[in-house]
């Protein structure tokens, strides 16, 4: 098992309050790392394990959960410390000894890798994201640091990042707010153990209205043809950044203030934007918000998700009707009216349009690649499977 296998598994383990399943795996780690101090915390937390469950067997107190729970976040927190030891000691992160302040490059690096961020360290990032003329250093202290509290959670940078969604700079805000609202949904397990992150994220969650429009942008992020190859260089970014500010403030869009991506930066956002709709994060911005919630199946629509608008199948039809006459519609759009189509028994049409949607794609291949995570949906709503294969089937005569 990988160490990303490993640490999966843990998340996991904890978040269903299995601590003794989740310290099997960090014992070899402590093991490893030879660090007496780990083993000694680790040993007291299965202890106080050992007890609430004794507890448990014998009576039923409603404050026990809350016990559990603080328990827990004793437990991820100390798995974080050991984590990133672990990180350093197997060459995954480097050894970052402190960062130039006046050389960006130097911040993105630092902010970037290190997973032993100072008091120090969070202090000049809270100075910096709140200092207009230093703008462009705060943007790639924002970035980086979100980057790598994705590889390696870190508590105390987490409230950091939360408290500049109320920078003054609208640009540096919103790119706090993407940050925040990918770490939060990739972190959602343990959002439950970790109230203090929660209630801060809260209170700097007062404009609702741009956080929801945050939300939004971080959906259509996870469209598959909005991707860079690569994520961009330490050198782009500033690019990007001054790039940025050259452009008026009313033709900015929210998604533009993201700049840094994990090296699988297509797959962890797509990932991202399945599973948003089920977190914690979520359900604070829309809540059951009706109108929100029609904004945001349309923005999923955006991406290529119909099955977000399955229920609402008329008006889906309708809003991709308007992105097809626009001259804006890609392949998943044609893709998705062909569905539509097909949904409503006119095969002719869903065939035609399924056609234009192979037209719009580099090869066949690339056509099954958005086609074939559709079937389900369309058998679940009522089309034979052979009918599905039989219409799939069909394209390869399709030359482009």
């Amino acid at each position: 098992m990988t160490i990303a296998e490993q640490v999966n598994t843990i998340e996991r383990a904890l978040g269903e309050r299995m601590l003794r399943h989740a310290f099997s795996i960090m014992g070899t780690w402590v093991t490893e790392l030879g660090l007496p101090q780990y083993q000694d915390r680790m040993q007291t937390l299965l202890d106080n394990y050992d007890h609430i469950f004794e507890y448990y067997l014998s009576a039923d107190d409603p404050d026990r959960d809350q016990l559990l729970d603080r328990l827990t976040g004793q437990a991820y927190r100390l798995v974080d410390e050991v984590y990133a030891d672990i990180r350093l000691r197997r060459g995954l992160s480097p050894q970052m000894v402190g960062f130039n302040p006046d050389n960006p490059h130097s911040v993105f690096q630092y902010f970037g890798s290190c997973v032993h961020l100072q008091e120090d360290d969070l202090r000049w990032f809270g100075e910096v994201v709140n200092d207009p003329e230093r703008r462009a250093v705060a943007l790639l202290a924002i970035g980086a640091l979100g980057a790598n509290l994705r590889e390696c959670f870190n508590e105390q940078a987490m409230l950091s990042l939360i408290d500049a969604m109320t920078a003054e700079d609208e640009i540096v805000a919103q790119q706090s707010m993407t940050q925040v609202i990918l770490l939060l949904a990739h972190y959602d397990v343990r959002v439950d153990f970790f109230p203090e992150i929660q209630e801060a994220f809260m209170r700097a969650a007062e404009d609702q209205v741009e956080l929801f429009a945050v939300l939004q942008a971080c959906i259509r992020l996870g469209k598959p043809t909005s991707f860079k190859a690569k994520p961009l260089s330490g050198a782009e970014m500033v690019d990007k950044i001054f790039q940025l500010m050259s452009t008026p403030p009313e033709e900015r869009k929210p998604e533009d203030s993201f700049f840094s991506l994990p090296d699988d930066e297509r797959e962890y956002l797509r990932g991202i934007a399945q599973i948003l709709p089920e977190t914690w994060v979520y359900d604070q911005i829309v809540g059951e918000d009706e109108e929100r919630i029609r904004m945001i199946e349309e923005t999923y629509l955006e991406i290529g998700h119909l099955e977000a608008m399955l229920d609402r199948l008329p008006e889906a039809e309708q809003w991709l009707v308007k992105r097809l006459r626009s001259g804006k519609a890609n392949a998943l759009d044609y893709l998705n009216y062909g569905h539509c189509c097909f949904l409503r028994g006119d095969r002719m049409m869903a065939f035609e349009y399924y056609c234009q949607a192979r037209q719009l794609c580099d090869s066949l291949k690339s056509f099954y690649h958005i086609f074939r995570p559709d079937r389900n949906f369309l058998v679940e709503r009522g089309i034979p499977v052979e009918q599905v294969y039989m219409m799939e089937d069909q394209i390869i005569k399709i030359e482009k």
